[in-house]
């Protein structure tokens, strides 16, 4: 978890990402955070049950229901609060989605280890944002 390969493996074969918690407003961490990953080239797949719609992309009240809808979803991004991470992880294991990354301040090692154990590549406690930021500043030097 959160070796750089780790991160670097995830963001270069992820296309789409399945965003739990993705607010539709523009002053949230989740948008903001979405809306870069979006023109960075990522389909975003909002995942919220009280929002119809962000970034211009349909959303979806589970990640059932996203699955069912959209196909296949590469990445998890969970902008929720620690205590709902295990139910989370429950759903990406059963939907066997293979990367599951944990925005900054979302932590649950149990879950964590359920998610590896399954064989899901996990990041947590990052910004999937400054990661790939970091990462596309490290490439353009090159």
């Amino acid at each position: 978890m959160n070796e750089p390969e780790t991160i670097r493996i995830i963001l270069e074969k992820t296309k789409t990402i399945a965003v739990v918690g993705l607010s539709d407003k523009p002053n949230r961490p989740s948008f903001y955070v979405s809306k870069y990953m979006q023109q960075a080239g990522y389909r975003i797949v909002p995942v919220h049950p009280t929002v119809t719609k962000v970034l211009g992309e349909k959303a979806y009240p589970t990640l059932d229901a996203a699955c069912a809808a959209e196909g296949k979803i590469d990445l998890v991004d969970v902008f929720r609060a620690s205590e709902f991470v295990p139910e989370i992880v429950k759903d990406v294991m059963r939907l066997k989605i293979p990367y599951l990354w944990l925005q900054e301040g979302v932590c649950h090692e149990i879950a964590v280890q359920w998610a590896e154990t399954d064989g899901i590549l996990v990041v947590m406690d990052r910004c999937i944002y400054k990661e790939h930021a970091r990462l596309a500043h490290a490439g353009a030097r090159r």
